[in-house]
């Protein structure tokens, strides 16, 4: 996740990866590269033709890689656009976890419901679109098993989320439902800090770090692709690995 205010300003053509220069665009196009509402545009059409790309080569049984524990750093890097003291801090005995849209169970869920879910460990690396990457281990609930415990219409396209820093995010339904995509509820066996996103973030090794919401107050499916944080400031929204 972008940790600067910055990075809002950057011209999408950089945020988009590099992958097209504005002759490249011409050539695609046809747009005039002096008509910046144009350009934009089809940048924007670009976009979605990589996400379109994306999804259509996402494997649902492909793993991302696992390393062993000794790889794992235990002072994780704390990520945000905002400060460590401004991280919000959800208090367990006030907590609710929100549900709407297709899920048969809307009931909302309490932090110590959430723990008592069952929970799996995974080492993986989470790899940010600023150029770093870290490995940690994480343990939580498969989202998958959530999802099926509440009801959830899997046959749905997407999962979105929102939280409780103002961040909101979304995933289509394969990698919702990917073996690896967690509910974290810990980290490096302790319970997750609350400047990482306590009472739970998403960890989802097959993404850019970005796709990874914490402070997750609500949890909808729906067939409309959610929005995204930084999606809506010009990333992809599909950012596979």
């Amino acid at each position: 996740m972008p940790r600067t205010q910055q990075d809002l300003a950057l011209p999408r053509r950089e945020l988009l990866g590099g992958g097209i220069t504005l002759g490249a665009l011409t050539l695609l196009t046809g747009c005039d590269v002096s008509d910046g509402d144009a350009v934009q545009g089809a940048l924007a059409r670009v976009s979605a033709w990589n996400d379109a790309v994306q999804a259509s080569l996402f494997n649902p049984d492909r793993l991302a890689p696992t390393f062993p524990e000794s790889m794992a750093n235990k002072d994780f890097r704390y990520n945000a656009w905002y400060g460590p003291e401004q991280a919000p801090r959800l208090e367990p005995a006030d907590y609710r976890l929100l549900l709407s849209g297709k899920i048969a169970d809307k009931r909302p869920w309490t932090v110590e419901a959430l723990h008592a879910l069952p929970q799996v460990t995974q080492i993986t690396r989470h790899v940010c679109v600023e150029g770093w990457s870290m490995i940690g281990k994480w343990t939580g609930t498969p989202l998958r098993t959530f999802l099926e415990r509440i009801g959830a219409d899997t046959t749905a396209r997407y999962v979105g989320f929102e939280c409780a820093d103002g961040y909101y995010e979304g995933l289509d339904m394969p990698t919702a439902l990917h073996p690896q995509t967690l509910m974290a509820f810990r980290l490096h066996d302790a319970l997750l800090p609350h400047r990482h996103g306590f009472p739970f973030k998403l960890r989802i090794p097959t993404k850019l770090g970005f796709k990874n919401p914490k402070f997750v107050t609500t949890i909808y499916v729906t067939d409309k692709q959610p929005r995204g944080y930084w999606t809506d400031r010009g990333y992809n929204w599909f950012s596979g690995l």
